[in-house]
């Protein structure tokens, strides 16, 4: 894992382009380990859309299809909270279900949320001009910020 020493701008720019190879290094495992084919999910039909052109041809995939899209597979009772690394840090998903076809609640965790409640110390002491290349650094992505 790439890591900084200085913590400054320049340090944080150095980061992100160690990351981007070490994520290229990892790239070229997992596709060196990928099986062949292209199936990348359980065979449980109820949980996922059948390939359109399969609908058109088969009664099944017809059926499942419906079943997905009208809201017929039922969700259980539940409460998740998911991460997912995601290109800026660790992106969440919390679903609260009560059993309906419509969640109860549903909430993001977004990464540059989190990052932009530490710019205001980052910023202290510094000048204007500083300012917008400190935010640049932190690759905040502005609509992630209006939750």
């Amino acid at each position: 894992v790439p890591v900084g020493k200085s913590g400054d701008t320049y340090d944080r720019f150095c980061v992100r382009n160690a990351e981007v190879w070490e994520s290229l290094s990892i790239i070229r495992q997992a596709l060196a380990k990928m099986p062949e084919g292209n199936d990348f999910h359980a065979d449980v039909p109820d949980y996922y859309l059948p390939p359109k052109e399969d609908v058109y041809t088969s009664m099944e995939s017809l059926i499942y299809h419906f079943k997905i899209v009208m809201g017929e597979v039922p969700v259980p009772v539940a409460e998740i909270y998911h991460p997912v690394e995601g290109g800026n840090g660790e992106l969440g998903f919390y679903l609260v279900t009560d059993g309906s076809r419509t969640p109860y609640r549903l909430h993001f965790r977004r990464p540059c949320f989190i990052y932009y409640q530490a710019y205001p110390e980052m910023i202290k002491g510094a000048m204007l001009s500083d300012a917008i290349v400190i935010l640049s650094s932190l690759n905040v992505i502005a609509g992630e910020l209006d939750a």
